[in-house]
């Protein structure tokens, strides 16, 4: 089960109260104060881990809380400071305070380590021999520990993959990464066949691979939430290229220059979840593959979206998911545009 956005609460441990306590050894007069401090409460941290890659056991245990700090002892013994507690996300998780329905972005853990620190233990009181001065030295007076902090958090995955496949339900994108990784969606002839994005591993010769995340199908006014787009869009905010999937067979009933037009449109309007890590997705680098061209009737379907994308200078290659035809020319083009977006941009 594929879960990307989830709200937990989170309750850092408490401190201690400091203790009142006063020496009372034989021979051993006016001993003076000796309550200890108490010990400061657990924190509670987010941290990226790889052993992750959905949100979903959070669904089910949305509350957490941090181990409080233990009260100051006599003999001026402090208390022991509580445990701290880790909650491992999937690298791409994007971190919100909630406050109502305002959201405010925390942080961005998008590679493995990452950690952030979202509710903080309380620290521990003083007892009473931290009150101890030169005019009262017998003091009755202590600290209680306090609160931790509490928090509402948003958590909110958005994949990390090198390739997005886009297009509209249908178009055979998880025919396609079925075919081109060992990754296996369910794959079914009716619409919003998937429901949650897949991620799979394309390897290549000379030891060259790149991951490549199929998204649920797009339809017009995704950027508006249709379809569930919002959600979807998202994901390939963080994508170095996109390929848009287009039907060329007739069994769609419709045009295919109108349907990358429409996704195009889609990807241009898309506003981002509204923080620091939305970007323009139509600014990223495509590339079009007109499949099923093993069941396409009519040649000047693919010859009209060959002449369309030529005036908007995207690269067309036609394939079949089913057949394989065309697709080590189309994994090699993938490979040359993730490759020239992880080369340095010049000073």
């Amino acid at each position: 089960m594929f879960v990307d956005e989830v709200d937990i609460q989170v309750i850092a441990g408490n401190g201690g109260n400091g203790c009142m306590s006063f020496r009372r050894e034989m021979r051993v007069p006016r001993g003076g104060p000796n309550g200890g401090d108490g010990g400061n409460g657990g924190s509670i941290y987010l941290v990226a881990s790889a052993h992750q890659n959905t949100l979903v056991h959070y669904r089910f245990h949305p509350e957490f809380k941090a181990e409080r700090g233990q009260h100051g002892m006599g003999s001026d013994c402090t208390g022991y400071r509580g445990a701290d507690m880790e909650l491992e996300v999937p690298p791409g998780t994007v971190v919100y305070d909630k406050h109502g329905e305002e959201l405010i972005a925390l942080a961005d853990l998008r590679a493995v380590g990452d950690r952030v620190l979202v509710a903080r233990g309380g620290d521990g009181g003083r007892g009473n021999a931290a009150f101890r001065t030169a005019t009262n030295r017998a003091p009755r007076r202590t600290e209680p520990g306090f609160p931790g902090e509490q928090r509402t958090l948003r958590l909110r995955l958005k994949l990390l993959a090198d390739v997005g496949l886009v297009g509209y339900p249908n178009a055979g994108k998880s025919t396609l990464i079925s075919r081109i990784s060992e990754a296996r969606p369910k794959i079914a002839d009716y619409p919003f066949t998937t429901l949650s994005p897949n991620l799979g591993v394309v390897s290549l010769s000379e030891d060259r691979s790149f991951v490549v995340a199929d998204v649920p199908g797009l339809i017009e006014g995704a950027h508006l939430g249709h379809g569930l787009g919002t959600k979807f869009l998202a994901h390939l905010e963080r994508t170095k290229v996109l390929v848009h999937v287009i039907d060329v067979s007739s069994a769609s009933g419709r045009d295919p220059v109108h349907d990358f037009d429409v996704i195009s449109r889609e990807l241009e309007l898309f506003a981002g979840g509204g923080d620091d890590t939305a970007v323009v997705l139509a600014s990223k680098p495509r590339i079009a593959a007109a499949n099923k061209i093993d069941a396409m009737d009519d040649p000047d379907r693919l010859k009209r979206l060959a002449k369309h994308l030529k005036k908007l200078r995207v690269p067309l290659f036609p394939v079949s998911a089913v057949t394989g035809e065309g697709m080590p020319v189309l994994l090699e083009a993938m490979w040359k545009a993730v490759a020239a977006e992880a080369l340095p941009t010049p000073a």
